[in-house]
């Protein structure tokens, strides 16, 4: 589709006004129609004039708008709300909850408007709405996002529609959800800004030692006073002859007899309005099973006839409830029970039961004493409610601690000595929200499983199968950065070095892959050729503008490529120091001109950016490198987030020559490098590449093919991060206009591949079961053992993805027998895939197999009529069989759906002709 191409404005200002003209319209509409003589007239002409129906049109228009303006004024609600206070924002966030479930409403109503895929009037009427969704002139940009899920939705049902004026709705939807991807990343900061729910508050952190920060605090209170103050906490004493150890939990649940590495997650004080439902969303990402202890007066009250009344916060009980997790008991006013009497503590307990019986739990006889402050007394009136005392082993102290990262630091420690435990968190602190995902991150990544109670005994939970978290985020499109960066150098014409050939078209190739496949703002991207490349200009663009921490953020990733010359010098000391060379710089004293590996690493060490990666199309030695990359662990996206990394990749070592003689006008390194990126340095196949896979893919590969070993490491000051690449999924269908590689190139191909499989086939074994290690070089001229990850365990349909992806590869470097392999494994894992149905059929045609490739043509339509290019591939495959017929009516299918395709006229031509013999067409 080509209507999407609205000039973009700011959103939040285009949008604003937008709404405002929109809404000061309807006022001044409305300020009219409130006038006596305004209602007389009115009156009079309803009365006179007969009622016409809406027309289909007409209704589609009307809902559409309405769609329109509810997303509008979520835009305007949700700008800037993290700036109001808190009263106000939860004000906010409810009317925005309001205004959500609104235009879901509306969506529902337009898309039942649009459902009748057979009825002529309604495909006419849906046709002319999707007019004014492409090209609307008052519209923005991000006012067509309001319809993404409607496009979706018709998307899918017309693929089914028995009509080419049908399947043509279907084909315009798909082409119109395509460009609003791209309006959707363009977009991608400010609607992250306006409808991110998690994001950091806008403090600047002036981190004091903690030390300090206590002596000033100290000189404020006294521990004595406080404890004056407030009194000390009734210890319990357990009476004589209590048991201990697993019988412990008989009496009180202190989680002794837990399996090792178990843990039981418990959150307090709650249910909270805004965290409790962040803590719920976080426990659903790790499929993690909680037990919530409420207090009554959170949930309601309760009269003098013991009746319970529920509050506002009842609902969000109920959601814990409906997410699958318990919620037990903790009192009702939170006082110290130890301290109160029987009656009292009765009271205490039994109007909680009653609160959260109106809430429609199930039997949990679980009861927590606040503070832990029980005695026998107090223990043996809950005792006999028939309620069961659950305790804790290990204190999160999220009560006290103000910092998130120490909150976490300090579970997990304590967790690692006891190996199980049941963990007490508070579910009314913002901070346990920002520490719980580091928590149960590590605890995923080091085994552990989480338990519930359940009939008198613990029992632990299955994690859901489908994948580890690398795979399932690659799926979902979650972007793995805030914002991408690059810095690309490319220098063929030199002032007093020999020139090179390729180097310009090597930077232009990684740029474009950089902008196209992974996502880079051209914005983002800058770039220097030739004369532009001076030293000045390098370092410039290096200091001002990548380790400017109001443009690159932390959350942000920085990618530098270089393709020029680089040199060596060694030191008196015996050291070898690397150079990338500039346009301008000398030859005979270029350790003056150029630029040093350690002026790279004192770069690299400014950026505020989590992930850096020097990619240097150049042979030379002398960085200084640290340990390589780290394996991929079934945690592994959610652990590299939370480590820097400072990584660089190089062509080659010291006193060699860049191969500058690889296909398609690049250096072999390069190619490679392409090649890698194009999804074959995905090792493990989750779908996206880190700086280890890839340089596991590049170095044995080049070596393989030219005399040159490239070398890999990670920079000084680097945590263990991984740059990530995250592959895209493809939706190229195979078709005769299919750009392949010539025949050198596809060998070259070939042998690239066969030099990894080989050299990961004899590769030790790593830790990771299916992982291996490999031997590379470092910058330093030594050896360096990386490993590569483990295979993935993936939900069937991004297995399906991955071998779909995989087949394209093969198709185009010609390996046919491999792409067919391919493609029918993922049609194995997920039999509706259209798409892997249409480029199998085509990989059977360019084998002149043409009566097979029909058949899966064929059943490419079946699953999606609407893929116009699976008409044309069948048409193709029965004139190849001699079906002319049949061909004739694929042809006219396509011709109807894609009018202004390149071959329409010869097809028609030919359709046209009474001579069927003469003039066919050539796919």
């Amino acid at each position: 589709m080509k209507h999407l191409h609205v000039p973009r404005h700011s959103l939040a200002a285009s949008l604003a006004a937008a709404l405002v003209l929109t809404l000061t319209g309807c006022q001044q509409k409305a300020d009219k129609a409130n006038t006596p003589q305004a209602a007389a007239s009115a009156a009079s002409a309803v009365a006179s004039a007969p009622v016409a129906a809406p027309s289909l049109a007409t209704q589609m228009r009307e809902r559409a708008d309405a769609v329109l303006a509810s997303h509008r004024q979520m835009i305007v609600l949700m700008s800037n709300e993290r700036s109001l206070k808190p009263a106000e924002r939860r004000a906010v966030g409810a009317v925005g909850q309001m205004l959500f479930h609104d235009m879901q409403e509306r969506i529902d109503a337009l898309a039942a408007l649009a459902a009748n895929t057979a009825d002529a009037k309604t495909v006419q009427a849906l046709d002319t709405l999707l007019d004014r969704i492409e090209s609307e002139p008052s519209w923005f940009d991000a006012d067509r996002l309001a319809f993404k899920e409607f496009l979706n939705r018709i998307a899918a049902q017309y693929a089914q529609a028995q009509s080419i004026a049908g399947l043509k709705i279907a084909k315009r939807a798909n082409e119109d959800l395509a460009v609003l991807a791209e309006v959707e990343q363009a977009y991608d900061r400010e609607l992250k800004d306006i409808f991110g729910r998690f994001a950091q508050r806008g403090i600047e952190l002036k981190r004091e030692k903690w030390a300090d920060y206590v002596a000033k605090l100290s000189a404020i209170y006294s521990r004595e006073q406080i404890m004056k103050d407030y009194g000390t906490i009734v210890p319990y004493t357990p009476p004589p002859g209590a048991k201990s150890g697993e019988e412990a939990d008989a009496r009180e649940i202190f989680g002794t007899s837990l399996p090792p590495k178990t843990v039981v997650l418990t959150f307090d004080d709650g249910p909270h309005a805004k965290y409790t439902d962040d803590i719920l969303d976080i426990l659903k990402r790790y499929d993690a099973p909680a037990i919530f202890f409420h207090l009554g007066r959170n949930l309601g009250t309760v009269g003098a006839d013991g009746k319970a009344k529920l509050g506002a916060n009842a609902a969000v009980a109920k959601r814990v409830l409906a997410a699958g997790h318990l919620i037990a008991n903790h009192s009702y006013t939170h006082s110290v029970l130890a301290k109160l009497g029987e009656e009292e503590v009765r009271a205490e307990a039994t109007n909680t039961e009653a609160l959260l019986d109106a809430e429609g739990r199930g039997p949990t006889p679980l009861f927590r004493f606040p503070y832990g402050a029980r005695n026998e007394s107090a223990l043996a009136t809950v005792e006999a409610l028939k309620l069961h005392s659950m305790m804790w082993t290990v204190d999160s102290l999220d009560w006290a601690d103000p910092v998130p990262k120490s909150i976490a630091e300090r579970v997990l420690a304590e967790v690692d000595k006891a190996q199980r435990g049941i963990i007490l968190f508070h579910d009314i602190q913002g901070r346990t929200v920002q520490a719980l995902p580091v928590v149960l991150d590590q605890l995923v990544a080091d085994g552990y499983r989480f338990a519930t109670w359940r009939d008198g005994h613990f029992v632990v939970s299955t994690p859901r199968q489908g994948g580890n978290d690398a795979a399932l985020a690659a799926a979902s499109g979650d972007s793995l950065y805030r914002d991408s960066h690059a810095l690309i150098i490319g220098i063929d014409q030199y002032a007093k070095w020999p020139g090179l050939h390729h180097a310009v078209k090597d930077a232009k190739s990684i740029q474009d892959a950089l902008v196209t496949r992974f996502g880079f703002k051209p914005e983002n991207v800058t770039a220097l050729f030739d004369g532009d490349a001076t030293r000045a200009n390098i370092l410039r663009a290096l200091n001002d503008k990548l380790t400017d921490a109001k443009r690159v953020k932390r959350d942000d990733r920085v990618m530098v490529f270089f393709a020029g010359h680089g040199g060596t010098r060694k030191l008196t000391s015996g050291r070898d120091v690397g150079y990338i060379i500039p346009v301008d710089a000398s030859i005979n004293d270029f350790s003056s001109d150029a630029i040093s590996m350690p002026q790279l690493q004192e770069v690299a060490e400014a950026m505020s950016a989590k992930h850096v990666l020097f990619m240097v199309d150049a042979c030379y030695s002398g960085l200084g490198l640290t340990r390589g990359g780290a394996v991929k662990s079934a945690n592994f996206l959610a652990d590299n987030a939370k480590r820097l990394g400072r990584q660089m990749i190089t062509a080659g070592g010291a006193d060699q020559q860049v191969a500058d003689d690889g296909p398609g006008g690049n250096s072999v390194f390069t190619w490679t490098v392409l090649q890698a990126l194009s999804g074959k340095a995905d090792l493990n196949g989750d779908g996206v590449i880190t700086s280890t896979e890839l340089a596991a893919y590049v170095a044995p590969s080049v070596s393989a093919i030219a005399r040159q070993t490239p070398a890999f490491g990670s920079l000084p000051g680097s945590q263990g991060g991984e740059f990530v690449f995250e592959l895209p999924a493809e939706r190229e269908g195979l078709s005769g206009e299919t750009r392949q590689l010539d025949a050198d190139a596809s060998k070259l191909a070939k042998k690239i591949d066969d030099a990894k499989t080989a050299a990961l086939q004899a590769a030790p074994a790593a830790k990771s079961a299916s992982a291996v290690q490999v031997t590379v070089k470092n910058l330093d001229g030594g050896e360096t053992k990386i490993s590569t990850p483990a295979s993935a365990d993936l939900p069937p349909r991004v297995a399906a993805q991955r071998a779909n992806d995989r087949g394209l590869l093969l198709y185009k470097e010609q390996r046919y027998d491999e792409a067919e392999q391919a493609f029918t494994e993922a049609l194995k894992w997920n039999p509706k895939f259209a798409l892997a149905a249409n480029n199998l059929g085509f990989v059977y045609f360019k084998r002149g197999k043409p009566v097979e490739a029909a058949r899966w043509f064929e059943k490419a339509i079946e699953m999606d009529g609407s893929r116009a290019l699976a008409y044309l591939n069948l048409g193709d495959a029965y004139l190849q069989a001699s079906e002319d017929a049949k061909a004739q009516q694929a042809y006219a299918t396509f011709v109807g759906l894609s009018p202004k395709h390149p071959r329409v006229a010869q097809l028609q031509a030919w359709i046209a002709s009474p001579d069927k013999k003469a003039n066919r067409p050539t796919p």
